[in-house]
């Protein structure tokens, strides 16, 4: 394929490299004149391990040269590669200005060009960023229509700076965020031979994975140094800690409690929480991160309860309240903590969970629900459909299976808040409502 790749700094040099390694015919395009005499010397501008070698070799072989002739390189080229930097200003936004210039030029050198031409995003850019900048740009300076006369890609890279070239010969995954099949076609066969997973999606999610990532790895390093400091006022070797920690794939290095959705309660995570932040405070620590995890959790809940009432309807049912589906345990149950904000506000809840109506006569639930909240015990009722007939607002709250089929049964006029998306990707309608989607 030929390919242009705008920007040469770290990431548009791994890429020209690894391209042209491929065998595919590449130009680099940058403004910097002495990134482009460097490329075409066949040296490279970053300082990457295999990257000088590669781009050296596909330099002298010809499958490789720069130029800062950007009407130039989108004319010889089927695919630009957008990959110049996106800063941060002052007030921690991203400053666009490299992507508009880059959308600019490209634009203004298809609007003549014929044939179609594709522009892959694979700067990281926030979600919105392609459909608010870059497509209403390249229309603008090409006079072509997106989608019709010239493609769009979001393709986001997940390279390490001193691994990059292996990472970009054996990543993780490949993203491509398309704006339509033949758009995401042209792309994905760039990585055919890669042996990694390819997902291809929609451009806003595509954009939002790169953010997902770097945040979700900015956590564990905070996390793990917080335990760090925590276990050596402790006594205890973080490092031997954290490596048991790591030896279970079941829920800790997995995708268990990793998907978004209402609180957590129950009698373990936020005593442990709670006791681990008292103990830090004994000892003068400050955990920032284990710190704010109980705060957010009780945000998640003032989101859930506020969801129900702006629904404007007073009359609420809600379909599962122990702190999870499949167990009768109240304590510490988020759910609970709804019913009773919507109760003191004048709501009329009424409340249904199969197991907890079990442990209310013979559980182990029994003496709780009697003598700490026996006004809940008031609300409840004894079938699905039961609270079906009094709601006006239906709220699903666990994953209970007797749940499934719930937003397939409501009357007219009643509207669903689902606080486990128990209705997947199905319901669209605007009687629908999920708390995280």
């Amino acid at each position: 394929m030929k390919i242009s790749v705008f920007g040469l700094g770290y990431v548009g040099t791994v890429t020209s490299a690894c391209l042209a390694s491929d065998g595919h015919e590449v130009i680099g395009v940058d403004p910097a004149k002495t990134k482009v005499d460097l490329v075409n010397a066949g040296k490279s501008p970053i300082i990457e391990a295999e990257v000088g070698e590669l781009l050296a070799r596909a330099v002298q072989e010809g499958r490789l040269r720069a130029t800062a002739d950007d009407a130039a390189a989108v004319r010889a080229s089927e695919l630009s590669l957008v990959c110049v930097g996106t800063p941060s200003q002052i007030n921690g936004n991203l400053d666009l200005r490299y992507i508009r210039r880059v959308c600019e030029q490209i634009g203004a050198a298809i609007s003549a060009k014929p044939g179609r031409h594709t522009v892959a995003i694979r700067s990281t850019v926030l979600p919105g960023t392609i459909h608010d900048v870059v497509i209403p740009t390249l229309e603008e300076h090409s006079g072509k229509r997106c989608g019709a006369d010239f493609g769009v890609v979001s393709n986001p890279e997940f390279l390490r700076e001193g691994t990059a070239v292996a990472d970009f010969k054996a990543p993780p995954k490949t993203v491509i965020g398309e704006i339509d099949r033949a758009s995401g076609d042209l792309v994905a066969s760039l990585y055919e031979k890669l042996d990694a997973p390819l997902i291809r999606t929609d451009l806003r999610t595509a954009e939002m994975v790169k953010y997902v990532d770097n945040a979700w790895h900015a956590l564990k390093i905070g996390f793990a140094n917080e335990i760090g400091n925590f276990a050596k006022h402790a006594g205890v070797d973080a490092h031997r800690v954290m490596d048991i920690f790591c030896q279970d794939r079941k829920l800790n290095l997995s995708s268990a409690y990793l998907k978004p959705g209402f609180a957590f309660g129950g009698s373990c995570l936020p005593k442990d929480l709670r006791a681990l932040a008292y103990a830090a405070k004994q000892r003068d620590l400050d955990l920032p991160i284990l710190r704010a995890i109980l705060p957010s959790n009780e945000l998640q809940i003032a989101r859930g309860t506020q969801l129900v009432m702006e629904k404007g309807r007073k009359r609420v049912g809600i379909l599962g309240f122990s702190f999870k589906g499949g167990t009768d345990d109240l304590r510490e149950s988020p759910v609970i903590e709804v019913v009773e904000r919507l109760a003191g506000k004048g709501y009329d809840v009424r409340l249904y969970d199969r197991n907890v109506s079990l442990a209310r006569l013979v559980g182990a639930n029994r003496d709780f629900i009697l003598n700490h909240i026996p006004h809940i015990s008031k609300l409840m009722l004894e079938s699905v459909e039961a609270v079906l007939a009094h709601a006006e607002t239906v709220v699903i709250a666990n994953h209970d299976p007797e749940f499934q089929n719930v937003p397939n049964r409501l009357r007219d006029g009643q509207c669903l808040v689902d606080f486990v998306r128990i209705a997947g990707e199905t319901a669209s309608n605007g009687r629908y409502d999920g708390i995280c989607w």
